[in-house]
């Protein structure tokens, strides 16, 4: 059985190259209801996706287009795969301001946002719904999300005992490419990990 954790494709969604902090939240809540456009997944995001049998998503336009480029609905929809949010002087780039709000967020600043903590017990959540989804389908499971919350649910799973065992790529449809295998109730259960660092 595999789990594989996919990052989202290109938003079409890009704004000014250069925002305030105020103009941010303006910018995020844009990005949050931007899709993919005509982002084409790569040939490899293609052959991860060919075997499935599940289909889980985020509920974000970028995670639902994503998937109808690849050619699928999903099955289950949830809040709990949703990207952690940004905290919303000068002007900056989009990308140096989330890259910032990111940093700030993991020293444990989060304002009116969800912080590390609960964002930490959501990943936990999504851990154990894919694991059970896995466990019910005894097939591969493909859940479309975004980078930091695959990289805290990535973290989770090994928490409970998964084992990292390779690492490549990275950025919207490439990402990071995990097999992790776990022995539990006679079944080798394999996690293929994609994800991203990178802004989502």
């Amino acid at each position: 059985m595999e789990i594989i954790l996919m990052h989202h494709g290109k938003p079409t969604y890009t704004g000014s190259p250069k925002v305030t902090s105020r103009e941010m939240a303006d910018w995020i809540e844009q990005y949050n209801i931007s899709d993919t456009g005509n982002d084409t997944p790569p040939e490899s995001s293609k052959l991860l996706s060919s075997c499935t049998l599940q289909i889980i998503s985020s509920p974000l336009p970028r995670a639902l287009s994503s998937l109808r480029a690849l050619g699928y609905e999903p099955g289950l929809i949830d809040e709990v795969f949703r990207e952690v949010d940004l905290i919303p002087c000068f002007r900056l780039s989009p990308t140096c301001w989330a890259v910032l709000f990111r940093a700030i967020w993991l020293c444990g600043m989060s304002s009116k946002t969800e912080s590390l903590g609960k964002a930490k017990k959501r990943a936990f959540q999504g851990a154990e719904i894919l694991i059970n989804v896995a466990n019910k389908f005894k097939g591969t499971v493909l859940l479309m999300g975004h980078g930091v919350m695959n990289e805290l649910i990535a973290r989770e799973l090994i928490s409970l005992g998964w084992k990292k065992q390779s690492r490549s790529g990275k950025g919207n449809w490439k990402a990071f490419t995990n097999i992790i295998k776990y022995m539990l109730n006679e079944f080798t259960y394999r996690i293929g990990f994609m994800s991203a660092l990178a802004c989502s």
